[in-house]
C-alpha cells in the first residue's frame, strides 16, 4: 500500500525538476489504487516548513524587478513562455502542498489535488518543450515568488488556502489567458497559442475544484461562503483583478454573481451586465 501523502510530500520537497515532475505525474494514478490517505509520516510540519524544493535556477527576484519584454520579439516571446512555465511549476508545488499539509479532509479532496498536480506538471512540460523550441530552457530568465508568498500566508488553514490560491491567484490566469493567447497568435506563434488554449480549459477545472472545497469547508464550519470569501479577501489583502475579467470562465469555475461583484468592485455592474 502506498502512503500517498508521504509521496506527495516527497515530490513537493524534491529540488530537481525532473524528479519532482516524475513523481507528480504518477501520483494521480497511484491514488486510484491501493493507497493510504493518512497524515503523512514524512514530516511533522515544523515551524517555518513552508518552502518546497526548487532548482537553483531561475533566480527569484522582486516582482517589480522582472523585466518586461516585447512579446513580438523572439526573446520577448521566450520570456513570456518562461514566466507562464514558472507559474505552472509553482502550481505543481501548490497542488502537492494542498495534499500533504492539510489533515482531516475527505479522500476525494486529496485525489482532486493529486489530479491537479499531474495536470500542472503536464502544462509545465508543454511550456518547457516550447521554450526549448525557442532556444531557451526553464531557468534562463529571472522569475518572482509572488504566488508562493500567499501559500506561506495560508499554510495555517485549508479554508484560507482554498479561498485565496485557486480562487484568487490562480483564477487570475483565467483572465490573463485570452490576451496572452492573442499576443502569441499576433506574433505568429500558433503553437504557443494552442498551449494557452489547453491551459485555460484545464485551469477552469482547477479553480472549480478550489471553489468546491472552499464551499464544502464553509458548510462544515457553519460559515456563509460568500461573506467568508469577502472577509478573507480583506484579511489577506488579496490582490485585485489585474486583467479584463474573463467572466464566463469565472462563472464556469464556480464564482457566484455576488462573489464576482465583490472581486470587481465599483465596475461590477457594468462588467457583469456586458458579459
Amino acid at each position: 500500500m502506498i502512503a500517498i501523502r508521504d509521496k506527495a510530500y516527497e515530490a513537493w520537497a524534491a529540488a530537481d525538476v525532473e524528479d519532482k515532475l516524475a513523481l507528480a505525474l504518477v501520483l494521480d494514478g497511484h491514488a486510484q489504487g491501493d493507497v493510504s490517505i493518512d497524515p503523512p509520516a514524512a514530516c511533522s510540519q515544523p515551524a517555518g516548513h513552508f518552502e518546497p524544493g526548487r532548482p537553483a535556477r531561475p533566480e527569484l527576484v522582486d516582482p517589480f524587478k522582472v523585466k518586461q519584454r516585447n512579446s513580438a520579439s523572439p526573446e520577448g516571446r521566450a520570456a513570456l513562455i518562461h514566466a507562464i512555465a514558472h507559474i505552472e511549476f509553482n502550481a505543481v508545488n501548490l497542488a502537492l502542498d494542498a495534499v500533504w499539509r492539510f489533515d482531516d479532509m475527505p479522500d476525494a479532496y486529496y485525489r482532486d489535488w493529486l489530479k491537479v498536480a499531474r495536470e500542472e506538471a503536464q502544462h509545465f512540460l508543454l511550456l518547457r518543450d516550447h521554450l526549448k523550441n525557442l532556444g531557451h530552457d526553464y531557468g534562463d530568465f529571472p522569475a518572482h515568488d509572488g504566488l508562493w508568498d500567499m501559500a506561506r500566508r495560508t499554510a495555517h488553514d485549508v479554508l484560507a488556502r482554498m479561498a485565496l490560491i485557486p480562487r484568487v491567484l490562480e483564477a487570475r490566469g483565467l483572465d490573463a489567458s485570452p490576451p496572452i493567447r492573442a499576443k502569441l497568435a499576433a506574433a505568429g506563434d500558433e503553437a504557443g497559442a494552442s498551449i494557452i488554449d489547453i491551459l485555460l480549459a484545464e485551469e477552469i477545472g482547477h479553480v472549480a475544484i478550489g471553489s468546491h472545497w472552499f464551499r464544502w469547508i464553509c458548510h462544515l464550519r457553519g460559515l456563509d461562503a460568500e461573506a467568508t470569501f469577502a472577509y478573507l479577501l480583506r484579511e489577506h489583502a488579496a490582490p485585485p483583478i489585474k486583467h479584463s475579467p474573463n467572466i464566463e470562465a469565472r462563472r464556469e469555475a464556480g464564482f457566484s454573481e455576488s462573489e464576482l461583484r465583490t472581486l470587481l468592485g465599483p465596475s461590477a455592474t457594468e462588467t457583469l451586465s456586458g458579459s
